[in-house]
């Protein structure tokens, strides 16, 4: 795009990191083996492969030999979901599902599907912040209670939830938990053991790696079936040939965000704040989402009177790239389940854009987006 545009929709996607673009290109030309082949073409692929595992259970507090990749969080969630689910159906364990009302479209169709295989699904209440009470996770169990599955962090509205505390009241309950941290992963610590989680998806380009890859991580003796049949990839988990230049991408964007993660949130805080302050006296603003337990670059809020649609293209004509919400569902005429479920009317949620900052985005950046955002809302 020309250089006029400034971009805050990085909840969306983030441009590829040019460390891991450094990191992949090999791949793509000289590395070109088949990494399941024995000879040294595919030797050196799988070499690449490996490393990345480790890169990418460094990030998240794993194993290597419990990083299964995939061609995204959408793949992570379904498979997590569905495996998981069926495997404590086979072993006679039930067939009832827990999650939350606001979790990402690839949680809540999955589920919807599975309602229609026998499975039963409870979706927990949030509050006006989007948060889940995890005595709402605990009171929602039963004897037949096969999976729990709560994301990490909204992202549509940032909300982080309490998951070391689902997590310990499931521990020695035998239920599997799982978390969609799909918009968290590179940006806010995690620990896997520390969280208490036996599951946990997140996508590459969420974190400035490429598209097309993500990974779903399983702690060592959680049963959960097969994704994909016809061949030992994956540890016979996922059959397929590998991307394994996306996934060496996605290994490098990994270990950068892990070291670059505490003063990247700083910076992105102080930001959003800035723009909250600086935005926050436009007649009619409200913001949707709790300013602390909150990822630190996303920023929803709505303007009364003035549609989203409308705003989205005054702000596009403008140079600023924005967007309504969750990229999956653009375009969508509903009003955004999570706004609906943390309380705001139809109205109100049809009013809400969300301003996603990231590594580019500066100070200049916010101040320009304000003072044009101001001036929008004055003559709308």
């Amino acid at each position: 795009m020309s250089g006029r545009f400034v971009y805050l929709d990085y909840a969306a996607t983030t441009p590829l990191d040019a460390r891991a673009y450094e990191a992949m290109c090999p791949y793509m030309t000289d590395i070109y083996g088949n990494p399941s082949s024995v000879h040294g073409f595919g030797r050196e692929a799988r070499r690449g492969i490996s490393h990345a595992r480790a890169q990418v259970a460094a990030l998240v507090g794993a194993l290597p030999e419990e990083i299964f990749f995939t061609s995204g969080g959408t793949e992570s969630d379904n498979w997590a979901l569905r495996g998981i689910a069926e495997a404590g159906r086979a072993a006679g364990r039930g067939a009832h599902i827990v999650t939350s009302s606001v979790e990402h479209h690839a949680v809540l169709e999955t589920c919807r599907d599975l309602e229609t295989r026998g499975f039963t699904v409870t979706y927990l209440p949030v509050d006006t912040a989007g948060r889940v009470a995890p005595a709402a996770v605990e009171a929602a169990l039963r004897k037949d209670t096969v999976l729990v599955s709560v994301m990490t962090a909204n992202n549509e509205v940032g909300t982080i939830q309490p998951i070391a505390e689902i997590g310990a009241l499931l521990r020695g309950r035998d239920i599997p938990f799982h978390t969609d941290a799909v918009q968290a992963a590179g940006h806010i610590p995690l620990d896997v053991n520390a969280l208490g989680v036996d599951a946990l998806s997140l996508s590459a380009h969420k974190f400035y790696g490429a598209k097309g890859v993500g990974a779903l991580y399983v702690r060592r003796g959680t049963a959960i079936v097969p994704l994909l049949h016809g061949g030992a990839q994956e540890r016979d988990m996922r059959a397929g040939t590998e991307n394994t230049a996306g996934i060496v991408a996605c290994g490098r964007a990994a270990e950068i965000a892990r070291a670059e993660q505490r003063a990247e949130e700083e910076r992105l805080r102080a930001y959003t704040d800035l723009l909250r302050a600086r935005i926050g006296s436009i007649r009619g603003i409200s913001f949707h989402g709790g300013r602390d337990n909150r990822l630190a670059g996303i920023l929803n809020f709505g303007i009364e009177g003035v549609a989203q649609d409308t705003l989205l293209i005054r702000l596009d004509l403008a140079g600023f790239a924005v967007s309504a919400g969750s990229a999956c569902s653009a375009g969508a005429v509903h009003a955004s389940h999570v706004l609906r479920a943390m309380g705001c009317s139809d109205d109100t949620a049809r009013t809400c854009i969300r301003a996603s900052l990231g590594r580019h985005t500066d100070r200049e950046d916010v101040l320009r987006f304000a003072e044009t955002l101001a001036a929008i809302a004055e003559e709308l």
